[in-house]
């Protein structure tokens, strides 16, 4: 008995063509010690922990590539030193951590934050070993429940970046972390698609948030000193909701509110819901360190509970059974799915990742820039603290108007809010948050396409 099989249609079938899987993108994707993007990285202050994990006992830690011991000395500092005592190697993870410093466990050498020697107990007490033996560290301290380091060279070490989005009034910012079993790229590269939210979060697994997540909304990228901008205009009935996403180079992202928004209630420069960084544990592991930012211009308090940060975060909880992650992947799965490392030269990039290949460009630009001995940009660089960000919403009651197309409409409108954004940055505080609601309130009454016209010409 013989099958009847449409043998000629097989022919369109390309897995055999298709096996071959290039080299990923080492430039942007390596991080350990030397090489290019470990070496850019290490030039930015990074949070790498929450203060709440540094308990009584050494933290072992992987940064970069490199393994380290967290601690808190009993003065209260902070110490990020490498794992292994510069004497014969053992773990300080097992270390004891005293007034001032962590004594190894094996032979009792007492290290300083710093990594100065300060006590070889078998040793005279005019050994050489003083003044030559230094255990490797760098700074680290604590800021509002997490823990930041510098892993640079200490020559030049920036300011510490305090952005508008750390001091909004009102707010509970409750410091959280995550970890992703793939390259810290893909995980960052995940705030600047805001294409994914009205697929993965709605049309497609979802609503995971509101149904107006949905409306497929008109995408734009900007650039700045030291961000790439994704600007996004919808329209949900007689209001026009503008959101802005931002990636802070080269980890940082933060975006407007997740729960408390749906495009049906005025907003007028609603801020972010998170600020995190997306820190590289090694090559194919990374480390979301973040403060959930909850009030009335980002979130309801009620969300303020460590599950519902899971929610906030991803659109679910992270540990579920595997049958169920498959029937409604969020993030995670779309993240991680996508392997331990995203080879790009397999990618077939679309219209619809322009913010992607931004935001990958000025990566590269900016480690290239450093190999041929240009520091990159720094935030704090930009005039005092606290640094002017965009993320957040607003919500603009500007109806359908019968005469006019809306999508130039809406259009018109993010280019105004945009320029509101610009006009306002070199205030700070309080001063500009005004400024920004009053511009807004105008351009809710003005004729947005009309006033575009009257500038350009």
């Amino acid at each position: 008995m013989s099958m009847d099989l449409p043998i000629e249609r097989f022919r369109s079938y390309r897995g055999y063509e298709n096996r071959a899987t290039p080299p990923e993108d080492a430039e942007l994707t390596h991080v350990g010690p030397g090489t290019p993007c470990g070496e850019y990285l290490r030039r930015f202050w990074h949070g790498i922990a929450l203060s709440r994990e540094v308990g009584d006992l050494p933290l072992a830690i992987r940064l970069f590539g490199e393994d380290l011991v967290l601690f808190r000395d009993g003065g209260g500092r902070v110490g990020l030193l490498h794992r292994h005592c510069a004497h014969r190697g053992a773990s300080l993870e097992f270390g004891r951590i005293e007034e001032r410093g962590i004594r190894c466990c094996y032979h009792g050498w007492r290290w300083d934050v710093d990594g100065t020697l300060l006590e070889a107990p078998a040793e005279p007490a005019n050994s050489p070993l003083f003044a030559r033996v230094r255990q490797g560290g760098y700074p680290a301290f604590e800021y509002k429940g997490i823990v930041f380091a510098y892993l640079g060279p200490p020559e030049e070490t920036p300011e510490f970046p305090v952005y508008d989005t750390f001091e909004i009034p009102d707010t509970v910012m409750e410091p959280y972390t995550c970890s992703f079993p793939c390259n810290w790229l893909q995980v960052t590269e995940n705030g600047i698609d805001p294409v994914h939210s009205m697929f993965l979060h709605t049309l497609v697994n979802g609503p995971q948030f509101a149904d107006t997540w949905g409306v497929l909304g008109d995408v734009e990228y900007h650039e700045g000193a030291f961000a790439v901008y994704c600007t996004i205009a919808r329209r949900v009935d007689a209001h026009i909701w503008t959101r802005v996403q931002e990636n802070i180079l080269p980890n940082i992202t933060q975006s407007g509110a997740v729960h408390s928004i749906d495009g049906h209630t005025r907003r007028y420069f609603g801020r972010n819901t998170f600020f995190r960084w997306c820190v590289p544990v090694d090559d194919t592991n990374t480390k979301v360190v973040a403060w959930a930012n909850f009030g009335e211009r980002t979130d309801p308090t009620q969300w303020n509970t460590p599950d519902n940060i899971e929610i906030l975060e991803q659109g679910e909880i992270f540990e579920r059974p595997a049958e169920e992650r498959q029937r409604r992947p969020g993030d995670y799965e779309a993240m991680v799915g996508q392997g331990a490392i995203v080879v790009h030269a397999r990618e077939n990039r679309g219209t619809s990742d322009k913010g992607v290949s931004l935001l990958r460009r000025r990566i590269r630009d900016d480690i290239r820039a450093l190999a041929a001995g240009r520091r990159p940009a720094q935030p704090a660089s930009f005039g005092p603290a606290p640094i002017p960000t965009w993320s957040g919403d607003n919500v603009l009651r500007i109806p359908v108007r019968e005469d006019e197309d809306d999508r130039a409409l809406r259009a018109a409108t993010m280019e105004k809010v945009v320029a509101i954004y610009r006009d306002a940055e070199e205030l700070r505080g309080d001063e500009r948050d005004v400024r920004i609601t009053a511009e807004l309130q105008k351009l809710e009454s003005a004729d947005p396409i009309q006033s575009t016209l009257k500038e350009q010409s």
